[in-house]
This record gives C-alpha cells, sequence and structure tokens, in this order.
C-alpha cells in the first residue's frame, strides 16, 4: 500500500520509543510506517533529540484497533506503579485534564489518571468519559482563527513573484491535522482556504510572470 494511506499515529522524539510502539504494532498484525522526520540538524548547529521526530503512521481503520490495545497493555502495567509516581502529585483537575486530553499523554498516564482519582473517591463515570472524548474531538476538529495575517503576506510575497505566495497559499487552501480517532479536517475556516487558492493562483501567475521579464531582459 502507498505511503498516502497512512497517517499519523503517535510522534515520538526517540527512536527507540518509535521501535517500541513499532514492534508492538507488527505482534498484534497492524500494519504500519515508521518514518524519521528529523530536522537534520546536529549538535553543532543547535540540535538535540528535541529537534528529532519518528512518525507511527498507521491506516485509518486501525487507529481505534491499536488504541484499544495499548489500553489493555498499560492496564496490565497500572497496578505496578507506585504511590511515588509523578502523577500522585497532580490535583484532581490535573488529573481530570489528563483524562479529558488522553491524545497529550501516554495510555499508560491516561489509565493511571483515572486509578489515582477512583482512589481519592473522584472516580469518572465510564459515560462521563465518553462524553469527554466526543468534545474533545469536537475542539480539535475547530479550524483555527484567521489567518489575517499570513493572507496578507501571502498576497505581497505573490505580486513579488516568490515561492514562498507559493507555499503560503498551498498551505492555506490543503493543509488538513489529523485527529485522535484517525478522521482528517481541514485546519483553516473555508474563507482563508478560499484566499490560499487565490493567492496560490496569482503568486504562480507572478512568477511565470517575472521569469519571462528576466528572460526578455537577458537576451
Amino acid at each position: 500500500m502507498e505511503n498516502s494511506q497512512f497517517i499519523t499515529f503517535q510522534k515520538f522524539n526517540l527512536k527507540e520509543d518509535a521501535v517500541e510502539l513499532a514492534n508492538f504494532l507488527k505482534e498484534s498484525k497492524i500494519e504500519y510506517r515508521i518514518e524519521d522526520v528529523s530536522s537534520g540538524l546536529d549538535g553543532n548547529f543547535g540540535g538535540s533529540e528535541l529537534t528529532k521526530d519518528y512518525l507511527i503512521k498507521l491506516q485509518k481503520e486501525d487507529f481505534e484497533k491499536a488504541d484499544v490495545l495499548l489500553l489493555q497493555l498499560s492496564s496490565n502495567l497500572v497496578e505496578t506503579i507506585g504511590s511515588d509516581h509523578y502523577l500522585h502529585d497532580f490535583t484532581d483537575e490535573e488529573l481530570k485534564e489528563i483524562i479529558v486530553k488522553k491524545d497529550e499523554w501516554s495510555h499508560l498516564d491516561y489509565l493511571l489518571a483515572q486509578k489515582i482519582l477512583k482512589e481519592r473517591g473522584h472516580e469518572i463515570a465510564p459515560e462521563e468519559i465518553e462524553r469527554h472524548r466526543k468534545q474533545r474531538l469536537e475542539d480539535l476538529a475547530k479550524p483555527e482563527e484567521r489567518q489575517t495575517t499570513w493572507i496578507i503576506i501571502g498576497y505581497i510575497m505573490a505580486f513579488l513573484g516568490g515561492f514562498m505566495g507559493i507555499f503560503i497559499g498551498w498551505y492555506l487552501k490543503t493543509h488538513r491535522k489529523t485527529l485522535p480517532n484517525g478522521d482528517r479536517v481541514y485546519n483553516y475556516i473555508e474563507s482563508d482556504r478560499k484566499q490560499g487558492g487565490r493567492i496560490l493562483t496569482l503568486s504562480i501567475i507572478s512568477l511565470v510572470f517575472w521569469i519571462g521579464v528576466r528572460i526578455y531582459f537577458s537576451k
């Protein structure tokens, strides 16, 4: 299958963590892709592990299956976590935020937060967790606010005939984000995407024009 059919499931800074998940997926017979999208900077230029990114990509239909399996795996580890774990220092509200924003935390942290709340007598019911999950997806699916500054810069770059105008236009028009359930939605509101399309078209026309001018005057 082509890589275009695979979308990002999780991102890691450490290659070892990405490989560990890849091995788990392989054992679970879930097809995946692992990609190194690191910045390429080394230590001499300020690079570090923070500039390294490794993506684990799955097909959309495997997102839920992989999530369930990872929760099952983590549930076996939760009972082995001692009271010295850093989540025990979190307040109830901070623990609830972990549950609400599950996509920002590990599966182990997500389950441990529920366990700690239960031990404190503040257990969250499964139906409430499901409600939070749906609301989180709705919140993440909302497009970014109007990109007025980038639209202005895009038009300026378009008239100047630079590649930057093409990039800004293309990005505004086509960029999507991946939700925790694998759905992909446009990152910007429809009006901004239309502006991006105009910037892209104008940039290409402008680029061709300025190339023609340079060729003409170079004769």
